[in-house]
């Protein structure tokens, strides 16, 4: 009789890879948040000019901006959501925190402001990705009581 062994090294470089993804996505997405939310404080990124916008998205902005507090709560979400997305802590908050803000960041650029689809579609399929691959975390939250 002859022993066959099976080995797993399929499946755990997929798993590999997988985590390798959701690592790099999560570093990359926090980067991207914790920079532009720096950027609601400093102010260190040019703004693009309002001529080149749809006036609709200028209008929608212009009126975020007029609230007051507005631009502060958004730089504060996203600064806060970015670090905790780059420390790889606490990363199913930031996602739930984040949430709103990229559904939101989409259906701007669907609707209001077609320039920037590109990022658009990064962030959301970022989140999604992130979503999913923290999805057990999330199950609780999702329980019918």
């Amino acid at each position: 009789m002859s022993a066959t062994t099976v080995t797993a090294a399929p499946a755990t470089r997929k798993f590999a890879v997988g985590r390798y993804a959701t690592i790099v996505t999560r570093v990359l997405t926090g980067l991207l948040f914790a920079t532009t939310g720096l950027n609601g404080f400093l102010n260190f990124m040019p703004t693009p000019d309002p001529s080149t916008m749809a006036p609709e998205g200028v209008a929608f902005t212009a009126a975020l901006f007029a609230t007051g507090y507005m631009g502060y709560l958004v730089a504060v979400v996203q600064l806060v959501s970015g670090l905790l997305l780059l420390a790889g802590r606490f990363v199913p908050l930031a996602l739930a925190m984040l949430a709103p803000m990229v559904v939101n960041i989409f259906l701007y650029h669907v609707f209001l402001e077609p320039s920037g689809m590109g990022m658009a579609v990064f962030v959301v399929a970022a989140e999604l990705g992130l979503a999913w691959a923290y999805r057990d975390r999330f199950r609780s939250m999702l329980q019918y009581r």
